[in-house]
């Protein structure tokens, strides 16, 4: 198995198992099952804020240790931890409450391996996560998930979503990368 899904099962069993918190992968290995797969070398996560942030900071260090000197002062400051599980960087997000709650709902179980399961997030979000981010990669990859979900996609919860970001970071460039991705499919 490759070695990212296994800093992802580790990561599973550490906040879903253990800590009994909700988390998603997303990033590089979710496009693996949404879109045109691709190598990526690390392993993006979001996870749930219901612990005090100091506390998930300690927990999370403990279990992976920490890729930064100041794990927490870092955490506060970006809603980041970055570690490191199996020799795979494993970036994780805090996430905020309002856009993922409605990610966490939209999560999908994976059975990666026989009797093991990954929480990914929903195409939609990966789409709402790489618009964000307007990176060149990103819109390819954007691209990939359209052409290859299709008539699957909720179009309509991508553009609420975008179009709430849009207005929130007053950058209406947001949105309309998505349109401009939606239209070539």
């Amino acid at each position: 198995m490759n070695p990212q899904i296994e800093a992802a099962l580790a990561v599973h069993e550490f906040f879903f198992e253990r800590l009994k918190l909700k988390y998603a992968v997303i990033g590089g290995i979710a496009l693996q099952f949404w879109g045109e797969p691709r190598f990526t070398h690390d392993l993006d996560v979001t996870v749930e804020d219901r612990l005090d942030l100091p506390e998930l900071v300690r927990l999370t260090t403990d279990a992976f240790g920490s890729r930064v000197p100041d794990p927490e002062t870092f955490a506060r400051e970006t809603r980041m931890l970055l570690v490191r599980v199996a020799e795979v960087d494993v970036d994780i997000a805090v996430a905020l409450r309002g856009y993922e709650d409605s990610l966490f709902a939209r999560i999908r179980s994976i059975e990666v391996e026989p009797g093991r399961r990954l929480n990914i997030c929903s195409a939609e979000d990966l789409i709402i996560h790489k618009a964000l981010s307007g990176r060149p990669q990103d819109l390819a990859d954007v691209q990939g998930i359209i052409q290859r979900q299709g008539k699957k996609l909720d179009a309509g919860y991508i553009r609420r979503w975008l179009g709430q970001f849009s207005r929130s970071l007053d950058d209406p460039v947001i949105l309309e990368r998505f349109r401009q991705l939606w239209a070539k499919r």
